[in-house]
């Protein structure tokens, strides 16, 4: 089963972009994950259990380098990429 996550990560620090760009750049480190970044959040695209669990391992990082940080986060079920029709 495939699942869709919107993630947004707010560090609550006035130097927020190097964990924002740091938790991205991890992300696309996963061959198994599609990821498409925008101006307001993250999109991730993949099967269901592989996406949770790199998700949440790559969250508890940057709660560990960041510890105040915030992540919205959406999970929807199904491949909704843009380039799935």
């Amino acid at each position: 089963m495939n699942v869709s996550v919107e993630i947004s990560l707010y560090p609550l620090d006035q130097n927020y972009i190097p964990p924002i760009q740091d938790f991205i750049d991890r992300l696309n480190s996963y061959a198994e994950l599609k990821v498409v970044e925008n101006t307001m959040s993250t999109q991730v695209y993949g099967n269901y259990e592989q996406v949770l669990a790199i998700v949440n391992k790559e969250m508890q990082r940057t709660h560990q380098q960041t510890p105040k940080a915030a992540f919205v986060m959406k999970v929807l079920h199904g491949d909704l990429s843009p380039t799935q029709k």
